[in-house]
């Protein structure tokens, strides 16, 4: 029982050195918090809060969810966040991309109704518990892996499906049933698009009208808020002044309902284990998307600054954020670009600029939430499908579909899963394609050719160059030698020593990386097929950690000590002259042919031509 007792202390012990998390940074915000930094917060959080409330709104709708969700999500997330965090660059909230996956993750489950909101508590704390948990083990430090083709696939995926799922409410049709994907989608609206209902598409023709105008001509204004604002009072003066039936309840427009912020309470997840495995994956998927989101986001503003983003700790207060949003009827919150970046043009200095606009969402919830009943759905639609029209970035898709062909590979694998799968799906595939098009990538070994000049320099033979069938050849081997490499690098040795002149290969491992023991059994391999074909072995540029891996595996003794020349870093060519004169000594002359392999593929690619 000792024994055991010691084991828990030891590991506790571990795990509190291990961690690099503050719980409490808000008490270092606060020392050196004045009067300038207020005026700044107040006016940030003042502008956020105006955007943020709007904002909520129509993220609620993009997810399926009451109005008031997005707007409780927004409050809260905002106020908790700062707690945890230590930058003030990452503004929390809802976001599209979070909501249409939800909308989407529930959809494919084939949950609607009373069912999903008694779910989404429980969705929201694993996305925050998964969060919290890679925050503690660094994973924030692995983001930077994730291939930007990925985020631009899904982002351009999930526009469409916002997009596909407001358009019916834009134009009122009466749609049977709820499209889980852009696909589905589709087919709904192609099968109700008789049911037009024109009062409605009056409604939102004024509402997009007014808004490109004010987003063209000013930019700065919260134009959602005033267009939400404008077109309500437009819609309610037509209705109960002028009397016009076109435009009146029995047309059947419909509106949103008002809220009551009276009820909003505390409210516990049900941790049901069915339920937990049911929402696994789809909570993981949203917990991925939210890191990539809010870090993402906090870098772009940090490099455009000057500041310094801690990501493990903005990860972490993400994840807090979620966990408390879970408690109160909020929603997955994220880093969102639109209120970050008005958050810190605003002049928010510090984290508490967050704080001060999610308490002003709070208040706003109990004055403005009983207005909201006269907000036409219409309008809110029009105004979330501008938004999922802002996320389609022609500019990012050009880059990534021109870059390279493993780019454009990845986005469309993102982008066409997207369409017809389940939005959590889809950034599964993302990822994987683009670690296999990596790993796919890091696993050629480039061989390039190597020989001595007149002057006595170890320099690159152009592949036009006249040479005769050499005695000697000076493989250099550059790229990585893990267990994804191995195969390709022994048979592309084996090409070298069919040579029928051949006597001696010299292997440049210089810039070779990363032998691990499938790369040092590929490797024996290779010397037991040089010794039936007569070849002999060296190695030249040998750097340490090849060296113990050499010598832990046995290869070292099998190779021998006079056939390895380590690494010269005050003179590179040494090593691999050395290395040549053991051969020439080997093969008892001093005048030698000598040139170098040349990898076909790899030197086209040299020419310029793409992978």
């Amino acid at each position: 029982m000792a024994a055991l007792l010691q084991h828990v202390r030891t590991g506790l012990r571990s795990a509190r050195d291990y961690n690099t998390l503050d719980f409490w940074p808000l008490r270092q915000s606060l020392k050196a918090y004045d009067r300038r930094c207020f005026n700044g917060d107040l006016r940030a959080g003042f502008n956020v809060a105006l955007l943020a409330f709007p904002q909520g709104m129509a993220y609620a709708l993009i997810a399926g969810l009451p109005i008031q969700y997005g707007i409780y999500g927004s409050a809260i997330a905002a106020i908790v966040a700062p707690v945890f965090a230590k930058s003030h660059l990452i503004t929390l909230g809802p976001t599209n991309a979070t909501s249409v996956m939800l909308l989407s993750a529930f959809a494919s489950l084939g949950i609607f109704g009373a069912d999903k909101l008694s779910m989404v508590p429980l969705l929201i704390f694993m996305v925050g518990l998964f969060i919290v948990v890679g925050a503690y083990f660094k994973v924030a430090n692995l983001v930077q892996y994730i291939s930007r083709s990925v985020i631009t696939g899904y982002i351009t995926a999930a526009a469409l499906l916002i997009i596909t799922n407001q358009i019916p409410k834009s134009l009122g049709l009466e749609m049977n049933g709820k499209g889980a994907t852009f696909y589905e989608s589709v087919i709904l609206m192609s099968q109700a698009i008789h049911s037009v209902h024109w009062p409605t598409v009056l409604v939102s023709l004024a509402t997009a009208g007014l808004f490109f105008v004010l987003n063209k001509k000013f930019k700065s204004l919260p134009n959602v808020a005033i267009s939400l604002l404008a077109i309500s009072a437009l819609t309610e003066f037509v209705i109960e002044s002028l009397h016009l039936k076109l435009i009146g309840s029995e047309s059947g427009i419909q509106f949103l309902p008002g809220i009551n912020a009276a009820d909003w309470s505390f409210q516990a997840p049900d941790f049901s284990l069915g339920d937990v495995h049911t929402l696994a994956s789809p909570a993981l998927a949203i917990a991925l998307l939210c890191i990539l989101e809010g870090i993402s986001i906090g870098k772009s503003l940090a490099a455009r600054t000057g500041a310094r983003l801690d990501a493990n700790q903005a990860m972490f207060s993400i994840g807090m954020a979620n966990i408390a949003c879970a408690f109160f009827s909020g929603m997955p919150a994220s880093g969102s670009l639109t209120r970050s970046s008005l958050n810190v043009n605003s002049g928010g200095s510090t984290v508490l600029a967050s704080y001060i606009s999610g308490m002003l969402v709070f208040v706003g919830a109990f004055i403005l939430g009983p207005f909201t009943q006269f907000v036409p759905q219409c309008t809110l639609a029009v105004l979330v499908i501008a938004i999922g029209i802002s996320l389609i970035d022609r500019h990012a898709i050009r880059i990534v579909n021109l870059t390279t062909k493993s780019d454009a590979v990845v986005f469309g694998a993102t982008f066409m899963s997207g369409l017809f799968m389940p939005l959590d799906s889809a950034i599964y595939i993302g990822v994987g394609t683009s670690i296999v098009l990596f790993l796919k990538k890091v696993a050629r070994p480039e061989m390039v050719e190597y020989a001595f000049k007149d002057d006595g320099q170890l320099a690159e033979m152009d592949k036009f160059e006249q040479r005769a069938i050499p005695q000697i050849s000076i493989v250099h081997v550059e790229g990585e030698l893990f267990f994804g490499a191995a195969d390709l690098f022994r048979d592309q040795m084996r090409r070298i020593c069919e040579e029928p002149n051949l006597k001696i290969v010299v292997l440049k491992m210089r810039n070779a990386h990363h032998l691990d023991a499938t790369g040092a059994m590929a490797l024996e391999e290779l010397l037991l097929y040089m010794g039936e074909k007569r070849r002999y072995l060296i190695l030249s540029e040998v750097k340490a950690d090849m060296v113990r891996v050499l010598k832990n595996s046995g290869l070292f003794d099998e190779i021998e000590e006079r056939n390895i020349f380590t690494d010269e870093p005050s003179n590179p060519t040494l090593s691999t002259a050395k290395a040549l004169k053991r051969a020439q000594e080997h093969l008892g002359t001093t005048t030698v042919d000598v040139s170098i392999y040349v990898d076909p593929v790899l030197d086209k690619t040299k020419q310029g031509e793409r992978p």
